[in-house]
């Protein structure tokens, strides 16, 4: 009698449990819902309001630009690195960007494992479509020799902390490291024989910069009931079955759409939210260059890393 009593006090809990597993969730969606009605979210903020940015620069010593940048709680380090290679048989004139992404397994447990591997491989694909624009980064500056050498750069992105949002994130500390990547000048002498020589100035502040203007930033758009939100939460994500993620260059210019999510969205909602997202974007893609300016002018100050 007293096993078949224990028995079932751990069958009451297990069920209990398993409500609570349920109910939470489904509670706080219908807050969720409940306050954008009200252009209010749980964290205070109206349905188009970014969480605070928290920029660095210059932060990787061996390489040509780095960044990291804090959106709340997502946390992503960006190094650019610049190395002369054969351009691509299809774009003789052209320089390229190669992009990496590597998710570490501390920043979420779902990266433990391989767990990060499809969101890093999905993030990487959308920056290089992002990029593909000839509007974004005018590749045929980075030509050297045409149709033997040129520039790659090659930008590794490292995702320390998972706080929601990492698309949009991982944008902005990459236009940042980019924004701050020094190219080596190089001249292209004739020798005898008529054989092109390169030759890298000896002078390691004789460098150019990048013109980052139309870099686009990404938007990530999130459909939760009748409305949408930008900058979501990680609790925010779990309340929406479907979304879209904007590249968006200064210019309110769209690069590249994204749908994220399993659930199915209107046209009319569709074309609401890519006019959102090429709006905010701009705004974006201001704050963040303001961002840059003001590094820009604190000049060479020691870097702490987020601890000032």
């Amino acid at each position: 009698m007293q096993d078949l009593d224990s028995k079932l006090n751990e069958d009451h809990e297990n069920l209990v449990r398993l409500n609570m597993e349920f109910m939470i969730p489904w509670l706080f969606e219908l807050e969720v819902v409940g306050t954008l009605k009200d252009d209010l979210r749980c964290d205070g903020r109206t349905r188009l309001d970014y969480r605070p940015i928290i920029l660095e620069t210059g932060l990787v010593s061996n390489a040509s630009g780095s960044a990291r940048l804090r959106l709340a709680n997502s946390d992503v380090l960006v190094g650019v690195k610049v190395e002369l290679a054969s351009p691509l048989p299809e774009k003789p004139l052209e320089g390229r960007l190669e992009f990496f992404v590597d998710c570490s397994a501390n920043a979420t447990p779902e990266f433990e494992g391989r767990g990060g591997e499809d969101l890093a491989n999905e993030i990487c694909r959308f920056l290089q479509m992002s990029y593909m624009s000839g509007d974004t980064i005018n590749l045929a500056e980075l030509s050297v020799l045409a149709g033997q050498q040129c520039w790659v750069l090659y930008v590794d992105i490292l995702i320390l902390e998972c706080g929601g949002n990492l698309y949009d994130a991982v944008s902005l500390a990459v236009k940042s490291a980019l924004y701050t990547t020094q190219i080596p000048s190089i001249k292209v002498a004739t020798m005898d024989g008529d054989q092109p020589e390169l030759e890298l100035s000896e002078d390691p502040y004789d460098t150019k910069r990048l013109d980052t203007q139309n870099v686009p930033c990404f938007v990530t758009l999130m459909k939760i009931g009748n409305h949408y939100i930008v900058d979501p939460t990680p609790e925010e994500e779990c309340c929406s079955s479907s979304g879209i993620v904007v590249a968006v260059s200064g210019t309110k210019k769209i690069t590249a759409v994204r749908k994220i999510g399993s659930g199915s969205l209107h046209p009319e909602s569709l074309v609401s939210m890519l006019k959102t997202g090429s709006e905010v974007g701009a705004v974006v893609n201001k704050i963040l260059m303001n961002k840059l300016l003001e590094e820009e002018r604190a000049g060479n100050t020691q870097k702490v890393g987020f601890m000032r």
